[in-house]
């Protein structure tokens, strides 16, 4: 299993990320979190602030969109999609609605079976590395559990891919405007005793089959399992 879970966009680790996928570095870009933004904001966004297909490209990667509403309820149709690049690349937005989204295309059986067969390369940053751990019980916190967009089930899918044994708290302690929702999430996770991992803009966890490590800018490389 390979993946990199990073807390804002790439983070400062992108030459580990790099290191994971094969040659020649074909992505799909899922942006499914974003989709209870209208389409026209989404691309003046893009157009003039941030696009991860740019920056994938000017890496060296082959970037294209995959939208998961296109696949819902066809999952065999998108595991053909998925057997044709080297990498996933899971953008921010709203977690649950992106969990959404993977349990109506059946992204998430696909992606788990891909994952332990070593097939391809799981990343993504705030809800797409969220959404890795077992659960979003916690994420509420940070992000809307009822939020919608046209074409979603209402009902809130509140576990998580379960590709890791903790959750991820992304942009803690960060200048970002969910820094203070962060710290909210950690509190609930320390008061409940569940096991997580707070990460910092820049940081990224990093899964290499069963060795799971903190990529961070804060100190040295540590393992964590």
């Amino acid at each position: 299993m390979r993946m990199y879970l990073s807390s804002y966009r790439l983070g400062h680790h992108v030459d580990r990320l790099f290191a994971l996928v094969d040659e020649p570095r074909r992505v799909s870009v899922i942006a499914n979190a974003l989709d209870f933004i209208p389409d026209e904001a989404r691309e003046r966004y893009e157009a003039t602030v941030y696009s991860p297909l740019s920056e994938l490209s000017e890496l060296g990667a082959t970037p294209e969109y995959l939208d998961l509403r296109r696949y819902f309820g066809n999952p065999s149709a998108l595991e053909q999609a998925l057997k044709q690049v080297d990498l996933v690349w899971v953008l921010g937005g709203n977690a649950f609605l992106l969990r959404r989204a993977m349990r109506q295309s059946g992204f998430d059986d696909i992606m788990r079976k891909m994952l332990h067969d070593d097939n391809i390369v799981y990343g993504g940053f705030s809800a797409g590395a969220v959404v890795a751990a077992s659960t979003l019980r916690g994420i509420d916190l940070m992000d809307d559990p009822d939020q919608l967009a046209s074409g979603y089930d209402p009902a809130v899918v509140w576990d998580g891919l379960d590709l890791v044994d903790f959750s991820v708290v992304p942009h803690y302690r960060s200048n970002h405007d969910e820094a203070e929702a962060a710290e909210n999430a950690v509190s609930f996770f320390e008061a409940k005793g569940l096991p997580f991992r707070a990460i910092r803009d820049g940081d990224a966890v990093l899964v290499e089959g069963n060795v799971v490590s903190l990529l961070s800018d804060q100190h040295d490389r540590e393992s964590m399992s």
